[in-house]
C-alpha cells in the first residue's frame, strides 16, 4: 500500500485575462509521502500559490485528480487532514495566541480539555508558552508566524502546506521559523510542502522542485 498522503495527477488551471486565457498550470503531477518535506520554487507569477490552492482544495482544477491519504480530496476532511501556514500569518487580531491556535480545533467542534492542553503544549514547543495570552499586535513577526505554525499542527494533520512563510520576516527570523517548521514536521511525521523563493530554505527539504512553464519538475 502506498504511503502517499497527497497525490495530484495532471492538474491544470487557467484564467481569463481580458479576452485571453492564461494557462497557469499545464498538467502538474505531485506525490508527497508521509513525513516527507518538499520545497517548490518558481518565478513570481509561475503559479505556486495557485498550485497550493488546488492542493488544499480551496480551488478546483480545470482538469486532473487530487487524492488525500489515498481517497478523494473532500472539503469536509480539510480541517483534520491539512494545516496551512501563510506569508501574512492570518491570525485573528482580537484574540490571544492560545485562542488563535485553538481556532483550528474549533473547525471540528467545541474544544475540550484535551484540545486546550494540546494548544498549550504546542505554544510551549514553539517557544511561546510565556506569550500565550498576548494578542497578535503584541507579538513580533517571528512570534506571530510561530503561532501560525502551532495552529497548523493543532489537529494532528497529515500534511502542512506553507506558502512563503518567511516572506514577511527578516533573514535571521525566517531561518529560525523554517528550522522550527521542518523540525516539528519531522518529529510528528507530518508531510510538508513548502513554497519558497529562498534557495537556502529549499535545500533544507528532502526534495526540491521547480515550477516552470506550468509544469512541476
Amino acid at each position: 500500500m502506498s504511503d502517499a498522503v497527497l497525490s495530484a495527477r495532471g492538474m491544470r488551471k487557467s484564467y481569463l485575462s481580458g479576452d485571453r486565457r492564461i494557462e497557469v498550470l499545464q498538467g502538474v503531477d505531485l506525490e508527497v509521502r508521509a513525513g516527507e518535506s518538499i520545497s517548490i520554487r518558481g518565478e513570481s507569477g509561475s503559479g505556486k500559490s495557485t498550485l497550493l490552492n488546488l492542493l488544499s482544495g480551496l480551488d478546483a482544477p480545470d482538469a486532473g485528480t487530487l487524492q488525500w491519504a489515498g481517497g478523494p480530496a473532500r472539503v469536509e476532511l480539510r480541517a483534520e487532514f491539512l494545516g496551512m501556514v501563510f506569508q501574512s500569518f492570518y491570525l485573528i487580531p482580537e484574540i490571544d495566541a492560545r485562542a488563535n491556535v485553538l481556532m483550528a480545533a474549533r473547525m471540528r467542534g467545541r474544544p475540550g480539555p484535551a484540545e486546550r492542553a494540546r494548544a498549550a503544549d504546542l505554544l510551549d514547543r514553539v517557544g511561546l508558552a510565556a506569550r500565550a495570552r498576548h494578542l497578535p499586535a503584541q507579538l513580533s513577526g517571528g512570534e506571530r508566524q510561530r503561532v501560525a505554525v502551532a495552529r497548523a499542527l493543532m489537529n494532528f494533520p497529515k500534511l502542512i502546506l506553507a506558502d512563503e512563510p518567511t516572506g514577511n520576516l527578516d533573514e535571521h527570523t525566517g531561518d529560525a521559523v523554517i528550522e522550527l517548521l521542518l523540525a516539528l514536521a519531522r518529529e510528528t511525521r507530518t508531510a510538508l510542502v513548502l513554497v519558497t523563493h529562498n534557495p537556502a530554505h529549499a535545500k533544507k527539504t528532502d526534495r526540491q522542485m521547480l515550477l516552470h512553464d506550468g509544469v512541476l519538475r
